[in-house]
């Protein structure tokens, strides 16, 4: 019948829902697995946050993981030079590959460059069973 869905986009949506159920609860989404991440490693997901879709970066640091928007308070550009690819300073810093913005990876201070004294603004992530999930956890404090 005209203007009907067909059954595959009909199954293909309930698939979409079911596996959106498995992996988040009420205000919580599931980012990626604890072991996708190595240790010093970041990674940029992207997510929607308060109805917005954002890039985020993730940075593992032990046994501790941290993340903040991925966008440089300088320019409100996101600092991977590609998407997911990020430069880090022999320091360790990661360096906005727009402007050379240089932030330490404990707080997210930019330290050197345009912004220096601004820092990245944090979002609140929790480690739980093996998964990085967003929508918990002090943003202020590792999880």
């Amino acid at each position: 019948m005209e203007g009907e869905p067909d059954r595959a986009s009909i199954v293909s949506g309930i698939d979409r829902r079911v596996r959106t159920s498995l992996n988040e609860m009420p205000g919580q989404t599931r980012l990626m697995a604890w072991d996708d991440l190595p240790d010093g490693a970041l990674a940029a997901v992207e997510t929607v946050i308060e109805g917005d879709p954002e890039s985020l970066i993730l940075h593992r640091d032990g046994d501790a993981v941290r993340a903040w928007l991925n966008i440089c308070p300088h320019a409100g550009r996101r600092l991977d030079w590609s998407p997911g690819q990020f430069l880090k300073s022999k320091d360790g810093l990661l360096v906005c590959a727009a402007h050379g913005a240089s932030f330490e990876l404990s707080q997210g201070a930019c330290v050197a460059g345009p912004c220096k004294g601004d820092r990245l603004r944090p979002v609140g992530v929790e480690l739980r069973d093996g998964e990085v999930w967003l929508g918990v956890g002090d943003p202020t404090r590792s999880a």
